[in-house]
């Protein structure tokens, strides 16, 4: 009753809620984004002259579309990619690639795996102990997966074309943790310029955030705070090096890693941070970032 009443209170969250339903289906994406634009970030969005970050990812939703990208954001079809830049040995196993749930021949597949949607981002199912699968929770839980239109949400354009299927992975015991730190490195024009680490996942969420020398960064990013303990590893350098390689042919990305046990494990690419509706506390740095990142002419 609470979440209906501050529904009432706030029209704008009530859009918002619709556009994420998809009810908005209808409207162009420059028109689309306008609107989301303007009722989440509370400004307008300056596609003729971007400054900030956010205005700047949103520009390259609309202008800035390679059918590589297509096969980069896709959870399974990236692991070729990947491998013939850096290696496959950065790569986690597929056990296998499956066009819907029935296709899952789970007696072939080891006790634990981890099995996720190749056309989303966050949905994942990780599974510790096969005989403990309630294969009908399951099976709705893949169906209701297969069924979403991951770009008509925030109109990232790469995902448009990715064919839904499910991956299933090996399972590795360190990755399941929830204490597991994700590295999220930010590539503009080819060149390595700040990240931020996941950690803490389950209990307070946190985003810590540092600059091109590893040197702590003090701002936060949607309300997720930061922690300015956090160490970064030893093979950071070689993180870094990694994910310069990985933003050929791009103009700006995100390249995630695992490090465990000294060992570097590849993520996901992601072109649009946040979706391009990330909100920085200070408001400042939405326009900092945003000046490191140089868009092609016609852009700023």
């Amino acid at each position: 009753m609470k979440k209906v009443i501050n529904y009432i209170k706030n029209p704008k969250k009530i859009i918002i809620y619709l556009m994420n339903k998809n009810f908005f289906f209808f409207l162009k994406d420059k028109t689309y984004l306008k609107l989301k634009f303007r009722l989440i970030m509370g400004y307008k969005l300056n596609l003729e002259n971007p400054k900030t970050f956010n205005e700047k990812l949103q520009w390259l939703k609309l202008y800035d579309r390679k059918d590589v990208y297509t096969k980069m954001v896709d959870k399974a079809e990236v692991k070729e990619y990947v491998s013939k830049l850096i290696g496959e040995e950065y790569v986690i196993k597929t056990l296998g690639v499956y066009n819907n749930f029935k296709e899952i021949d789970f007696n072939k597949l080891p006790d634990q795996f981890v099995l996720k949607p190749t056309h989303t981002s966050g949905h994942v199912f990780i599974c510790k102990d096969k005989t403990k699968i309630d294969y009908k929770k399951l099976e709705k839980k893949v169906n209701k997966w297969l069924k979403i239109n991951y770009y008509k949400v925030h109109r990232e354009w790469p995902y448009k074309n990715v064919k839904p299927r499910i991956i299933v992975e090996e399972y590795i015991n360190e990755l399941s943790n929830s204490d597991l730190r994700d590295y999220k490195l930010f590539v503009f024009n080819n060149k390595f310029k700040y990240s931020f680490v996941c950690s803490n996942r389950l209990n307070d969420l946190k985003f810590t955030f540092f600059d091109l020398k590893g040197k702590f960064l003090d701002f936060i990013q949607d309300e997720c705070s930061n922690d300015s303990n956090i160490e970064l590893p030893d093979n950071y350098q070689k993180m870094i090096e990694l994910a310069e390689i990985l933003s050929k042919d791009t103009i700006q990305i995100r390249v995630d890693f695992y490090s465990i046990q000294g060992k570097i494990y590849f993520g996901e690419l992601t072109f649009y941070d946040a979706a391009g509706f990330g909100k920085f506390e200070p408001n400042e740095w939405d326009l900092k970032i945003g000046s490191w990142l140089k868009l092609p002419k016609g852009g700023a």
